[in-house]
């Protein structure tokens, strides 16, 4: 019996297998408002076998939209134009997921399908941005520091998206605290140099996201919710991967039910030596010290290789993200290459199965 094809449960929700679409921004809305693209994007790996599709980082705000073309669920347009989409993921047997997100000092950027990089300037339509510390990523505009009346509204505002996608009809919610945005910047001692409660120790360190937490908590108390880590800066006296497995253990206790482990992100000078299955050690670490279920991501582009991960018992489930855009129907020739009996390939296709 394949593990990869094996379902799994998230509290009441079940997932028909382990192999997941992880969260890849598209910088193809208006206003916040997804469109045809997102569509076709999201239901076709439904189509191609995947168990959850995790739609894109999605602002909680206006100003925590990394670019001017990201998706939001700040308003209700926006909620309504995510209801059909995630009714055609749930009729193709996957389950709908979002990921909650605010950009921090790394928003207002040009879109990668711009050719441009850096902040976009006010002129042109960007903003200030808002973070732990007054501390700019590398190349980007200095934000601002955020007040305690800013870090009551952005506890506020994770909320109301975590409601809008519950009325939207997503039935998983994950919080984003990786790659660099709002809330792996409280975490990190490298953007965290406050002096007040959200910083300094770990517990400070972690006092937002763990706020974050609970009001998404309350927001949609029957959700399955999942937590997204970076576990380690790849820098010196940065976030790592014993800090993470911690704040795992102490997120988990306040109701987060999964977690999907990535890496780096925060600074420009990280080292990163990318290999298939780099970050599988993390996501093992991560679930072995804090005893809690986790995904592993990162270059596993192969059936034969995820397969091995979840045999390994280092990881839960496995995200992909490039061999789905590849091949959006990667589910199914991974339960084909892997001789997995699965009974949801598309009427359509079942001529391709053998």
């Amino acid at each position: 019996m394949s593990r990869l094809f094996t379902p799994l449960s998230l509290r009441d929700v079940r997932v028909r297998n382990r192999l997941w679409v992880a969260p890849m921004c598209q910088y193809s809305a208006v206003d916040g408002v997804p469109q045809e693209w997102h569509h076709t994007h999201l239901a076709q790996f439904a189509s191609g076998g995947a168990g959850l599709v995790v739609a894109e980082a999605t602002a909680v705000s206006p100003e925590g939209r990394i670019s001017p073309e990201d998706t939001g669920l700040w308003n209700d347009e926006q909620r309504d134009a995510w209801a059909p989409i995630v009714a055609a993921i749930r009729r193709r047997g996957a389950v709908a997921a979002v990921q909650l997100a605010h950009a921090g000092r790394k928003a207002s950027t040009w879109s990668p399908l711009s050719g441009r990089r850096g902040s976009v300037p006010l002129e042109d339509g960007g903003w200030t941005t808002v973070a732990p510390s007054a501390i700019a990523f590398d190349g980007y505009a200095a934000p601002r520091a955020l007040d305690a009346a800013g870090i009551d509204r952005v506890v506020a505002d994770f909320a109301a998206a975590a409601r809008r996608a519950v009325e939207a009809g997503f039935e998983v919610l994950e919080i984003h605290a990786a790659h660099g945005y709002l809330l792996h910047q409280f975490l990190s001692p490298l953007s965290n140099l406050r002096d007040d409660d959200y910083g300094g120790s770990l517990a400070g360190r972690a006092r937002l996201l763990l706020r974050v937490l609970d009001a998404v908590r309350d927001a949609a108390p029957d959700a399955p919710l999942l937590v997204r880590f970076s576990a380690t800066d790849w820098a010196e006296s940065g976030w790592d991967a014993d800090q993470t497995a911690t704040v795992a253990r102490w997120a988990a206790e306040r109701g987060a039910d999964f977690f999907d482990i990535s890496s780096g992100g925060l600074v420009a000078h990280q080292r990163i030596a990318p290999a298939p299955g780099y970050q599988v050690g993390l996501a093992a670490h991560v679930r072995r010290e804090a005893g809690v279920p986790v995904s592993a991501v990162g270059l596993i582009d192969d059936a034969a290789l995820a397969e091995k991960v979840l045999a390994e018992d280092a990881a839960d489930a496995v995200m992909a993200g490039r061999e789905w855009l590849r091949d959006p129907h990667y589910g199914l020739r991974a339960a084909a290459e892997l001789g997995a009996d699965i009974d949801y390939w598309p009427r359509q296709y079942v001529r391709a199965r053998r």
